[in-house]
């Protein structure tokens, strides 16, 4: 990839002062704090849900020795000096039989798979490695001393660290916390997340008066976004390009949400209100990101909730809540500042680029190699089916060569 000496910000207007990626990113970082609510659910419930504190095991698992195969239980003693004739017990044990008597060194006890190592019993051989004659067993095969058994918490020992604080229960932690024997654990809040749209031209169903509107895709793409990260979504519907009513929503949305995602209306056009009441009446760090696509993206807060004031276009809107949602959603959940997984990609492409910007473009592995969609237009909402990831180009590249590296960013490392 060809790289060139960072350079003043010249493909944006003169005059304005545009804000790098990392430089926006690391504000954000450093001055969201997660919200601090929690509450105790059942480890049964608790899938997708973010650890408050660390767990310590209540439990050892496994709880006691046992055996990890179908066979015969022994005193590893018993075959020394290749002794490979034991006499052979008339008890069977199973799992979760407590079997009471001990087991006579020069002996072995048919025992099944998960079934607690009675005394006397230090080793097991595969029921397939023994010949039965009459009352006893003979071993065909060489056995160490404890083989294909398991101790007691050599998986989790009682009182150590089962998970850390800040992680997300999946299904297979479940699992480990219930065998650990934890019932409750103390998690984060869901995050609720209110998703905005803005404009007079949208409609949620067309009908035959409304063949110059814009069916609303973005909302139910954010709101789906935020229920495969986890959280809890919050439709606050569609306002028009009118101040007085933009205001009034985010004021109610301030009120029950914990960040606010609205679509459309963060530019500095004549109908741009939503970027505009940031600056006049919220808090509004920065609206001019050097990013494509997603230059009018507003980074806020109103009455202390965070707002995220996403394009109209469809493609930069998913683009901005990838690279700034994801992160920041991340944060005030608990999970931590979240970066979005990537790895180096030959591209199939080569790219003249202007310098000064990052640019992210709608991509697909396929035989080894990274394509790119064949049109930047970020009203192209099927580039986003027909991709699988983004390839990431950062503000001083200026050219891509086919067959150079790139940053490849895959979707299911972000969903």
């Amino acid at each position: 990839m060809t790289k060139q000496p960072h350079k003043s910000l010249a493909v944006f207007p003169n005059g304005v002062s545009w804000t790098p990626v990392d430089e926006a990113l690391e504000h954000l970082r450093l001055s969201l704090k997660p919200i601090l609510d929690f509450e105790f659910i059942n480890v049964s419930d608790s899938l997708d849900y973010i650890l408050y504190e660390d767990i310590l095991a209540n439990r050892s698992n496994p709880p006691v020795g046992n055996t990890a195969v179908d066979g015969f239980g022994f005193a590893h003693q018993s075959i020394k000096n290749k002794n490979k004739k034991l006499n052979l017990c008339v008890d069977r044990i199973a799992a979760g039989d407590s079997y009471q008597g001990i087991v006579p060194q020069g002996s072995a006890i048919k025992i099944l798979t998960g079934a607690e190592l009675p005394r006397g019993v230090d080793t097991v051989v595969l029921q397939e490695e023994v010949t039965i004659e009459n009352d006893n067993i003979i071993l065909n095969t060489d056995l160490k001393r404890g083989e294909n058994t398991r101790k007691v918490g050599e998986d989790i020992e009682k009182g150590k660290c089962v998970l850390t604080k800040g992680s997300r229960i999946r299904a297979q932690d479940i699992a480990l916390l219930i065998a650990t024997g934890i019932n409750q654990i103390k998690v984060y809040l869901l995050l609720k997340i209110g998703i905005l749209s803005t404009g007079n031209e949208l409609i949620h169903k067309v009908s035959n008066k409304d063949s110059n509107k814009t069916l609303d895709a973005n909302r139910p793409m954010l709101m789906n976004i935020v229920k495969k990260w986890g959280y809890q979504s919050i439709d606050l519907g569609n306002v028009n390009d009118n101040k007085t009513e933009i205001k009034t929503k985010l004021n109610i949305a301030s009120e029950i949400c914990d960040i606010i995602f609205t679509s459309g209306g963060a530019s500095t056009g004549d109908e741009d209100y939503v970027g505009r009441l940031l600056k006049s009446d919220g808090n509004l760090y920065n609206w001019r990101i050097a990013m494509k696509p997603g230059r009018p993206l507003a980074l806020a807060k109103w009455n202390e909730t965070p707002v995220i004031g996403l394009p109209g276009n469809p493609v930069a809107a998913f683009v901005c809540t990838i690279v700034f949602g994801r992160p920041i959603c991340g944060l005030l959940s608990g999970e931590g500042w979240l970066k979005p997984n990537s790895f180096q990609v030959p591209a199939a492409f080569s790219k003249n680029k202007k310098i000064g910007r990052r640019e992210y473009l709608r991509a697909r592995v396929k035989n080894g190699k990274v394509e790119i969609f064949h049109s930047e237009g970020s009203g192209r909402i099927s580039s986003l089916s027909w991709a699988d990831g983004l390839v990431e180009l950062r503000e001083e590249t200026s050219k891509v060569n086919l067959g150079d590296l790139v940053k490849y960013i895959p979707f299911n490392g972000v969903f």
